[in-house]
């Protein structure tokens, strides 16, 4: 973060190499191919939902879209349709994460274990203390 004002080539220096540590750390570039992968992934499922299942499960209403379906009180038109093609994407999308990345992922962990990123348990602060007062306890004076 910035400490006290800008003023002078160390101060810029300084903030554009902090900015390529930042930059270059692993966590932002997994971000940014996640975000990237995320989007086609996206596309793909959008695609499979929107020309293969929505016109088999609107097949009963005769319409290849749920768009189209509407219903009038008074002058307003309620579009009930949009509603329900939106809902069935969205459960369809979550379904294709889950089978395709989340089980996958979480076998995957199951088999080879903890996620490396997680850290392992450590000494309680109850353990600590009693470590620190044993090792002060036992201290030559």
């Amino acid at each position: 973060m910035f400490r006290g004002r800008i003023d002078g080539k160390t101060n810029i220096a300084r903030m554009i190499n902090e900015f390529k540590e930042f930059i270059s750390k692993g966590n932002v570039v997994m971000l940014a191919v996640g975000f990237i992968m995320g989007l086609a992934f996206q596309a793909v499922v959008s695609s499979l939902v929107e020309h293969v299942i929505m016109p088999i499960v609107a097949i009963p209403f005769g319409e290849p879209n749920f768009g189209e379906l509407t219903f009038t009180v008074n002058d307003s038109v309620i579009m009930w349709g949009s509603f329900v093609t939106a809902a069935v994407v969205f459960l369809l999308t979550a379904l294709a994460v889950f089978l395709f990345i989340v089980k996958p992922y979480n076998a995957y962990k199951d088999r080879y274990g903890q996620d490396q990123d997680e850290p392992e348990g450590g000494p309680s602060q109850i353990e600590l203390l009693t470590e620190i007062r044993d090792s002060l306890r036992f201290r030559p004076i």
